[in-house]
């Protein structure tokens, strides 16, 4: 909340691309991105952190027992395997650190070049990083894969792809945000993608739990993620309270907004951005439609991983009003302030 606050006061005195203030973003960049990944890679391994200590007894056991059998997630699994044999167990979720937290960097310095400060703020400062950091590890390694494959979406293609199904192999539930890349890349008319994500508060508020129900039975992915649908609550897997959630379908809607307002109302065109959009809007409709399953946190984040970007994209290629920098650091000031409001509410 410090360093955000400096930086808004920063944008309302200061322009952005001013050489000093430049300079200095850089070096709130590193500071923040070395904070960041010795904070949440040195932590402590305890049950305080969610599914950490049954990742732990993981390694432990895959230590003891080389030859267990590997089920599921098997690129995950294997190295973990891997890792068992040769760091101990506090040195891998350093590691499993830093693959959650470099592909962020990656990506900002690729799309946002010297002004990847602000951008790698919100994406630290979005609703549920920490928690994918610490807790559902898997599932965020797995779309900070799928972040660093779109770093190779003008390079290529092919390798982009073999990355996004490494992210799969990860955790199989990034089959969503990769089939949403794939049908946004085929159908490329941004109404439709608004369309579709307004359609699906209606038809989730009509159809009830039959959504979660029918997704289940289609047997998508392995029974794991079936069950994210229609299995039976445990504590600190889920959000505060279950039902349709208007006040995270609000929180969503600032990146439909957002892309709502930079594409259809002002005509920003750039391929990345309609595309990555798209993903987001897809990826995201199909959470709303099971909004009701207890564990629709995990759906939730297969959309909200990209929320940042989603934003932030637009506003650093073209500048769209008056007091541009002031209008910017307005927005990621807001965009913040969703996530340390739910963190005084827990």
């Amino acid at each position: 909340m410090i360093i955000t606050s400096y930086s808004f006061l920063q944008s309302n005195v200061k322009k952005i691309d001013d050489v000093d203030t430049v300079k200095m973003m850089t070096f709130l960049g590193y500071f923040l991105l070395i904070t960041v990944l010795l904070y949440m890679g040195t932590r402590p391994i305890s049950f305080v952190f969610g599914d950490m200590i049954n990742y732990a007894d993981g390694f432990q056991k895959l230590q003891l027992s080389p030859n267990v059998e590997i089920g599921k997630d098997y690129i995950f699994w294997y190295f973990t395997k891997l890792c068992a044999q040769i760091i101990d167990a506090r040195e891998y979720f350093f590691l499993i650190a830093v693959i959650y937290i470099l592909p962020n960097y990656f990506f900002v310095k690729k799309y946002f070049n010297e002004y990847w400060y602000i951008p790698l703020l919100m994406i630290f400062g979005s609703f549920s990083f920490w928690t994918y950091g610490t807790n559902g590890l898997r599932n965020g390694m797995a779309t900070s894969v799928f972040i660093g494959a779109l770093c190779l979406y003008d390079r290529n293609k092919w390798l982009m792809y073999g990355l996004m199904a490494l992210s799969y192999g990860i955790h199989n539930s990034l089959m969503i945000p990769i089939g949403a890349f794939i049908v946004s890349g085929l159908y490329k008319n941004p109404k439709i993608y608004l369309y579709i994500w307004l359609a699906a508060i209606p038809l989730s508020i009509v159809g009830g739990s039959a959504w979660e129900n029918f997704f289940g039975s289609l047997g998508i992915g392995d029974e794991r993620v079936n069950n994210y649908m229609t299995g039976s609550v445990d504590a600190g897997t889920t959000f505060s309270s279950t039902g349709f959630r208007w006040d995270f379908v609000v929180y969503s809607g600032f990146a439909v907004f957002a892309g709502y307002y930079y594409i259809i109302k002002r005509g920003f065109q750039d391929k990345f951005y309609t595309h990555l959009w798209g993903t987001y809007m897809i990826a995201n409709a199909f959470w709303i439609l099971v909004i009701r399953a207890n564990f629709s946190n995990r759906f939730a984040y297969l959309s909200w991983f990209l929320m940042a970007v989603v934003i932030a994209y637009p506003i650093f290629k073209v500048k769209f009003w008056k007091e541009h920098y002031k209008m910017v650091g307005r927005i990621f000031f807001a965009y913040y302030l969703f996530t340390y409001i739910m963190f005084l509410r827990s």
